[in-house]
């Protein structure tokens, strides 16, 4: 069974309006064009910048430990750009969460590689689709969805509110949601033949995690997607997107990964973390740096982000 929303009724009470504000303002968002709403991000971003000198920082060590070849003016240009997509990212969540069909059908999208997950179908197998944490992921998760049956991978939100509206938004176009310790019910959906999009792409700390390359750093990765195609036979297939200058969206299916899963768990997360790593290099400044990737460090190695890493 897959996840399902908190009652709504105990979301009433004071301690919550707030939230129900938040939500109501993000809604009343998504009635603007779909370029308004991602402007309306960016610029967002751009003004709660030096707000954010944290947040500044983390992108700021990310892209210097992942892109040694960048000079400081390059590195600075594209965090700069990584921050406003932070807000544009808030934009395109509001889309992927509220807008109508209506709204997201007069976008411009491409979808590449359908014939990847038919070929995948046609053989009976599950599709575990692999990707990252960019800005537009909830919104591409959506436009997909459009094409294609899926369900998803989440982590439950903080606020009771907002786990509330958006996993029903989220059940509204997928088949349904799976929170990290609905393993058993994953590998049911993907034996019987369903597609997943999952993202393995973020320091989760946990004892299910290995130390794996990513940008040529190690980097502590889950190691469920070996898991997951081990224990369902799916196969295992990078789901790209990405944001074109014209505001339009491409998104990519690529062929499985061949012979996955190995008897080797680290060298299957090496190589999904140079799928993601191949999909960034696409479209570095689309992705969502602002998370701690590096926080969790081999034994001896000093931290990346300083003494007190904090939370992700």
């Amino acid at each position: 069974m897959s996840a399902s929303p908190p009652s709504p009724r105990r979301l009433l009470a004071p301690r919550h309006w707030l939230a129900w504000l938040a939500i109501g303002f993000i809604k009343a968002l998504v009635w603007l064009p779909a370029r308004w709403v991602v402007a309306t991000g960016a610029t967002f971003g751009a003004l709660v910048s030096p707000l954010l000198h944290a947040r500044r920082h983390v992108i700021a060590r990310n892209l210097e430990v992942c892109f040694p070849e960048l000079d400081a003016r390059q590195r600075d240009a594209l965090r700069r750009e990584a921050t406003r997509e932070m807000g544009r990212m808030l934009g395109e969540f509001a889309l992927g969460w509220f807008a109508s069909d209506a709204k997201l059908a007069r976008l411009h999208v491409e979808i590449e590689g359908l014939e990847h997950l038919e070929a995948a179908r046609a053989a009976g197998r599950g599709v575990l689709m692999v990707g990252g944490h960019f800005s537009h992921l909830e919104l591409c998760a959506r436009l997909i969805s459009r094409r294609i049956r899926i369900a998803g991978m989440y982590r439950r939100m903080d606020s009771d509110v907002f786990e509330y509206e958006v996993l029903r938004a989220r059940l509204a176009y997928a088949d349904a949601m799976f929170d990290k310790d609905q393993l058993r019910a994953t590998v049911k959906y993907l034996k019987h033949g369903g597609t997943v999009w999952y993202a393995p792409d973020q320091d989760m700390r946990g004892k299910d995690c290995v130390f794996a390359p990513f940008f040529g750093v190690a980097a502590s990765t889950i190691t469920a997607t070996h898991h997951l195609a081990r224990l369902s036979g799916a196969v295992v297939m990078p789901f790209f997107h990405r944001r074109t200058r014209d505001g339009g969206y491409v998104l990519r299916l690529e062929a499985p990964l061949e012979d996955f899963p190995s008897d080797d768990v680290i060298a299957d997360t090496t190589r999904v973390n140079a799928a993601i790593e191949r999909m960034v290099r696409e479209a570095p400044a689309q992705y969502l740096w602002a998370h701690k990737r590096f926080k969790t460090r081999p034994a001896g190695e000093p931290p990346v982000y300083g003494r007190d890493s904090g939370k992700s």
